[in-house]
């Protein structure tokens, strides 16, 4: 193991005896080497004062979210909108009417859903196809820039999209024992 207070030889301070050949080396590579002289040159100005860039905030860690508003959720569908039933046929061999009335009992369903458990309102106020401007510091989590996105805010833009939020939720409450993994009972007719 080396001791850590005996100098490496690159970091060995030489004696004045040593450094005037080396100054003397030094000074006629300089006249006689360009780009020697410019690395000279470089170690000689005085270093550029960087400030410290602010640390960046630490990721925020991802949520852990229990599945089982969602599983109770797909179970509602099911039940009302019938939703997976739909969803896992088949249609190849229906025609378009058929598979039109049965989009429309899936939509009336999905509907009613929506319409008893959540209330949802627009992101933006604004109607479709309004021109609007975004000021720096917008919710970029509310609002997706699309098309040629350069530069910085403010943009201005035309609404395509009024988007959506929940701004209410009202799901029944589960019962301790309820297997919400189970989004509709099979049925047994006897």
């Amino acid at each position: 193991m080396s001791n850590p207070n005996t100098p490496s030889p690159n970091n060995v301070k030489p004696s004045l005896l040593r450094r005037i050949p080396l100054a003397f080396g030094a000074f006629f590579r300089i006249l006689s080497d360009a780009e020697f002289a410019a690395r000279v040159h470089n170690l000689r100005q005085p270093a550029p004062i960087v400030a410290p860039e602010p640390p960046k905030p630490a990721p925020r860690p991802l949520k852990e979210v229990r599945p089982d508003a969602a599983l109770q959720l797909l179970g509602l569908l099911q039940r009302d909108a019938r939703l997976i039933d739909f969803t896992e046929e088949n249609l190849a061999s229906y025609s378009d009417a058929d598979i039109g009335a049965a989009a429309r009992v899936v939509h009336e369903g999905c509907r009613k859903v929506l319409l008893e458990h959540f209330t949802i309102v627009p992101v933006r106020q604004e109607p479709e196809g309004s021109r609007i401007t975004l000021n720096d510091g917008f919710d970029a989590a509310a609002i997706r820039l699309t098309g040629n996105v350069v530069g910085k805010p403010p943009f201005q833009g035309s609404l395509s999209h009024r988007g959506w939020r929940v701004s209410e939720i009202r799901l029944p409450k589960l019962a301790d024992r309820h297997d919400a993994a189970v989004l509709a009972q099979a049925e047994v007719e006897l």
